[in-house]
């Protein structure tokens, strides 16, 4: 018979421990919002569509944060806790016959691990399936009583309420379960607030359908790591480390080779190719791609780029927005700002700022230059000092540089302007009108020499000051 599953995520609390005006599953690690890890990994376990974040605290923006995703959202108007939200989420479930429960603030939870807990719960015929941990350090966390060692779960002890021969317990409630969503919601009307945060404890229904003959078990996790939550910043700390670190691996065990991959910060969405070399201390995050047999150089901070097969990117560069075709040379210290396009064995060196601009196949701008909204040829060579003045104060224009041009050092190119394919521009030109192909412009003031002026000036300062 085929079994209806669906995944809701608790996401409607406040993080009150973060001190934060944000919503908690907002706050970010590894690149994605921390509810957006959790979605991530129970969409490969069930569609989007059968996945809903139970949401309250900031619901619009949490909606608005996670809605590409395509998952559907309930609303928990009034947050009286975990028991409360699996009530509010009754009618979007009334389609299923099982549901699992996820916690939106538990980012390193794996697909794996989920699939894990739905099967065992199916092959159990559970009422109710908890996934538990042995963390080294238990304390604070409610203990799973199992009846006899079995997978069979006897009841939830709550820490405070531990009895004699029950401190040594390790094994703990993730707060992550499987229910039989039929079973549940026959007795989920039982929980009270009759506790001291007057709030309804998702917890207590092991308790009641156990009473009530249900079977209850416990499947644990393989790793203790994976049920962590993100109360503190400290504790955001310590999972953007383990996420990354994980994400470090996942590239190695692919092909890639990080030299000293604790120092280096990639976030989830990043992809790179095999037999690409990164050094120590790099950046690469958001949806940075990278391609096979590339080099990255340390301290370089790569977003939102994509960078093509047998790119070499040197030390210091900074790059947001951009596209790097095969075989480019970025760098050292070079900056390459949203829309930037640097084409097939191109170089862009030191000390060189680039926005909306577009370098052609060839092309050199190898020193302490700032090219903006250009439109770079094939095989141009830019030389040291080059500045285009995109900007009028009002409005930002256009420069052209064709094929085969030669920009001296030190020019300006006053946009909008053009300059014709393997035309020469002489150095420290300032070039405000459009120069034709294969000519030369040279745009600067006559150089004068004055003879001997510089000793009649040295004579001048000596009568007027004998004594120095």
């Amino acid at each position: 018979m085929n079994q209806r599953f669906a995944i809701a995520i608790l996401a409607a609390g406040k993080g009150t421990r973060l001190k934060s005006k944000h919503p908690k599953v907002l706050h970010s690690i590894a690149g994605r919002p921390l509810l957006a890890h959790v979605v991530h990994a129970a969409s490969q376990v069930v569609a989007p569509e059968n996945i809903f974040a139970i949401i309250g605290h900031e619901a619009d923006r949490v909606r608005e944060a996670v809605a590409p995703l395509g998952i559907g959202f309930v609303l928990q108007a009034q947050q009286n806790g975990t028991g409360h939200a699996m009530m509010i989420v009754r009618e979007a479930l009334r389609d299923f016959d099982h549901v699992l429960v996820l916690s939106g603030d538990v980012p390193l939870i794996r697909t794996e691990t989920i699939a894990r807990l739905r099967e065992f719960h199916l092959d159990r015929n559970a009422a109710m399936t908890i996934l538990t941990a042995e963390p080294e350090y238990p304390s604070g966390y409610g203990r799973i009583l199992r009846k006899g060692g079995s997978d069979e779960v006897q009841a939830i002890v709550e820490q405070k309420a531990l009895k004699p021969g029950q401190e040594n317990l390790r094994e703990i409630n993730s707060g992550i379960y499987a229910f039989d969503v039929r079973k549940l919601y026959a007795h989920i009307d039982e929980l009270t607030s009759d506790n001291p945060h007057h709030e309804f404890y998702l917890t207590d229904i092991a308790s009641i359908l156990c009473t009530a003959g249900e079977k209850v078990f416990a499947i644990p996790a393989e790793d203790s790591h994976e049920v962590l939550g993100a109360n503190t910043r400290s504790q955001l700390a310590e999972l953007d480390a383990l996420l990354r670190m994980r994400k470090a691996h996942e590239l190695m065990e692919s092909g890639v080779t990080i030299f000293r991959p604790e120092t280096c910060v990639i976030d989830a969405d990043v992809k790179v190719g095999p037999d690409t070399i990164i050094e120590p201390f790099v950046q690469l995050l958001g949806r940075t791609h990278v391609g096979a047999d590339s080099r990255i150089r340390s301290y370089s901070v790569i977003t939102d780029s994509t960078i093509g097969p047998g790119v070499t990117i040197l030390n210091g560069v900074i790059m947001e927005e951009s596209h790097i075709e095969h075989g480019a040379v970025l760098g050292p210290y070079s900056r390459l700002r949203p829309g930037s396009h640097i084409g097939e064995h191109a170089k862009l060196g030191n000390f060189v700022e680039t926005k909306k601009t577009r370098l052609g196949r060839g092309s050199k701008i190898n020193h302490l230059s700032y090219v903006g909204d250009t439109e770079v040829g094939e095989n141009v060579n830019i030389g040291a000092g080059t500045i285009t003045c995109n900007y009028d104060g009002v409005a930002k224009h256009k420069t052209i540089i064709e094929d085969g041009s030669f920009i001296g050092s030190d020019t300006t190119l006053v946009a909008p302007v053009k300059v014709g394919k393997g035309a020469y521009i002489g150095a420290a030109s300032c070039i405000t009108r459009d120069v034709p192909e294969d000519s030369l412009a040279i745009a600067r003031g006559q150089q004068v020499v004055k003879e001997g002026w510089a000793r009649e000036k040295r004579e001048q300062r000596k009568k007027a000051h004998p004594s120095r």
